[in-house]
């Protein structure tokens, strides 16, 4: 196993001897697996390890254990070990996330660190075969382009993952042969995860019941992808080259339509999306609708716009579509929710259900026929509500209009968005199509609070 490891690793160019690798591990299996793989290619490539170990503060006794374990373990091994005690709990709710992401990005944190302050090279995690056809089970199931559809990549950047080539049992099994004990961290047998569930239900129910290849299928199938969507992006790459015009003011670019047009239709959304990305500087949330509005833009009469995450402004101009960083449509699109104190819960409907909130600033809706993610925000162009029960829909400008709300009380109204698709005018009307009927599986309630923000009482 050690040598299908190590051709894995020169197979991807992982390491030299010049390398100093810093090496996460958690004091499970495959961490400690990761740990000898690693200490017995020290001894043939040269490169040097520092360990590090994060104790999440959250499982109290049993992640103390864990990190006297993982203690003993490198001073065992003569290898150099950093500890760090994070309040992941705390991180998460600073920053609104979930446990398992928070432990993810606290862990990144301290890796980057120590990568710096050491002067390393490389970090080492130990994701194999599983985690990879979990993630890309994950990604399919959420919606994913060709990126998601390639899983973990066995290198990325600073960061290698020389066990992508094993699957989670050939890693127990070696430890097991070898007399290796390690920790078991009990939170991956429980199924408040949506990872921890495709781990313990879906991946043993495929293996079993359509193909016991089925990690290793995935696998090869995720590599087709990875390289497929590197080929992609170089093509996308030359492709923008020709038809991005870049350096408008400090941030825009336009994209000349008649370059553009002559791009395969195939390769459009992926020029489209590096446009944006360029210009957001970075690529987190950046997706295929959004290239989408784009295309539709294009379609449209000189002078039309639309607004994009990270307060992007895209306007139709006769070259084709420039875009620029336009810091008050960003603060209408995506205001911070603790200005308007707003709380959200969805729970299912059941039929006794026939009683729903009176009061103007607590609102049921129909939670599966929302198409995007719900944000709550002041108005931009295009905003439409729909009007009554045959889907008949008005421009929000022209309701504000006959409802005859002044026009400097109307940016300061909150709305509660699907898209463009206005669900409710905080204080003044609910959207028909989204309120909630005996047809209603699961129910989603807002509610918005205090303060005279819009003018009115909450």
């Amino acid at each position: 196993m050690y040598q299908r490891v190590k051709d894995y690793i020169q197979r991807y160019h992982m390491l030299d001897e010049n390398d100093k690798v810093i090496v996460g591990v958690s004091g499970g299996a495959d961490s400690v697996c990761l740990l000898f793989m690693l200490i017995e290619l020290k001894k043939e490539v040269g490169c040097s390890l520092v360990a590090v170990h994060v104790h999440h503060g959250i499982r109290e006794e049993t992640a103390d254990a864990d990190a006297a374990y993982v203690e003993r373990l490198c001073k065992e091994q003569g290898i150099e070990l950093q500890v760090f005690r994070e309040d992941v709990k705390a991180y998460a709710r600073q920053n609104r996330l979930t446990l398992e992401e928070a432990g993810r990005d606290v862990r990144r944190m301290i890796f980057g660190k120590v990568l710096k302050e050491s002067e390393g090279t490389k970090i080492a995690l130990a994701h194999h075969r599983n985690d990879n056809a979990e993630t890309l089970i994950w990604n399919l199931c959420r919606g994913c382009g060709l990126k998601g559809m390639g899983g973990i990549a066995p290198v990325d950047g600073v960061f290698i993952r020389p066990l992508l080539c094993l699957k989670r049992k050939e890693i127990e099994s070696y430890l097991e042969n070898r007399g290796i004990s390690y920790c078991t961290d009990e939170t991956n047998l429980e199924d408040d995860y949506t990872r921890n569930r495709i781990r313990s239900h879906v991946i043993p129910y495929l293996e079993e019941q359509v193909n016991s290849q089925t990690v290793l299928h995935m696998s090869e199938t995720m590599e087709q992808m990875r390289m497929l969507g590197e080929y992609i992006e170089q093509e996308s790459a030359r492709y923008a080259n020709a038809c991005i015009r870049y350096g408008i003011g400090t941030e825009g670019v336009v994209l000349v339509e008649e370059e553009f047009r002559k791009v395969p239709s195939a390769l459009q959304p992926y020029v489209l999306h590096e446009m944006i990305c360029h210009v957001a500087g970075r690529r987190k949330d950046i997706e295929l609708s959004h290239t989408r509005m784009l295309t539709d833009l294009l379609n449209r009469q000189v002078g039309r716009r639309m607004y994009l995450p990270y307060g992007i402004e895209a306007v139709r101009c006769y070259e084709g579509i420039e875009l620029s960083k336009n810091s008050i449509s960003g603060q209408n699109i995506q205001p911070a929710l603790a200005e308007c104190e707003a709380s959200m819960r969805v729970f299912a409907r059941t039929p006794d259900m026939t009683i729903f909130p009176e009061t103007p600033y607590t609102k049921w809706f129909d939670y599966d026929i929302i198409r995007n993610t719900v944000k709550i925000r002041h108005r931009v162009p295009g905003d439409y509500i729909t009007i009554d029960r045959h889907g008949g829909t008005q421009k929000l400008k022209q309701y504000f209009i006959n409802e005859k709300i002044p026009y400097k009380e109307r940016d300061r109204i909150w709305l509660v968005a699907d898209g463009q698709h206005i669900m409710w005018i905080v204080g003044y009307r609910q959207n028909q199509k989204y309120q909630v009927t005996d047809k209603t599986r699961r129910i989603l309630e807002i509610k918005i609070n205090g303060g005279k923000r819009d003018g009115r009482e909450r």
